[in-house]
């Protein structure tokens, strides 16, 4: 009864003759998905390598600055970050000079400014949550703090979700002990220890 069904199925099994139209049926589906995927893999490392080179560019530009900054000044690092990542994302970015006080054991901000929605600026009272991630640092020692925080949508659904990319960089200022702002009176830095007090 069921002999002539498996002697149809071996022959079938055993028949090499075919047409390349339904092995194209059969594989592209996978190839272009397979295509899609690593075209929105390599983008999604691609722009959070932007992002990190944006955020390095801007500390280092600013690490080099002798002169007092000024809403305009960060305003333009705002825009040129926008510049360097995709046109389609949006980008906030948040600069600090933070200062360590090895009297009270805490960092303090000298001052910090916020372009874009998503991040606050930080204050003395805030920055301890980030604190483990700042470097240890000398007594008065102060840090050009960048931070970058922008969304990424993947170009195909491939199983990749949105994501967050978060870069946090420092650099210590270049050519002079702090980087000052318009109109922001930064404390500390004397380094008085009084060892060189007179009797």
């Amino acid at each position: 009864m069921f002999s002539p069904l498996i002697r149809r199925l071996r022959a079938f099994s055993r028949n090499t003759e075919g047409t390349v139209t339904v092995e194209f049926a059969l594989y592209v589906p996978l190839l272009l998905w397979l295509f899609a995927a690593i075209y929105t893999y390599f983008d999604a490392f691609r722009q959070e390598t932007v992002n990190l080179k944006a955020a390095y560019t801007i500390s280092d530009l600013i690490s080099r600055e002798t002169t007092t900054l000024n809403e305009t000044y960060i305003d333009s690092m705002y825009k040129m970050s926008q510049l360097l990542i995709r046109s389609d994302s949006a980008i906030t970015l948040r600069i600090s000079v933070v200062r360590w006080d090895e009297d009270n054991n805490r960092y303090y901000v000298d001052w910090s400014k916020v372009r874009g929605e998503s991040l606050t600026a930080w204050t003395d009272a805030t920055i301890s949550a980030v604190e483990d991630d700042l470097p240890t640092m000398p007594d008065e020692e102060r840090v050009i703090l960048v931070e970058t925080r922008n969304e990424m949508s993947p170009a195909f659904r491939v199983g990749l979700p949105e994501l967050d990319i978060n870069n946090f960089v420092f650099t210590r200022p270049r050519f002079a002990p702090l980087v000052h702002f318009e109109g922001n009176l930064s404390s500390g830095g004397g380094h008085d220890d009084g060892s060189d007090a007179l009797d």
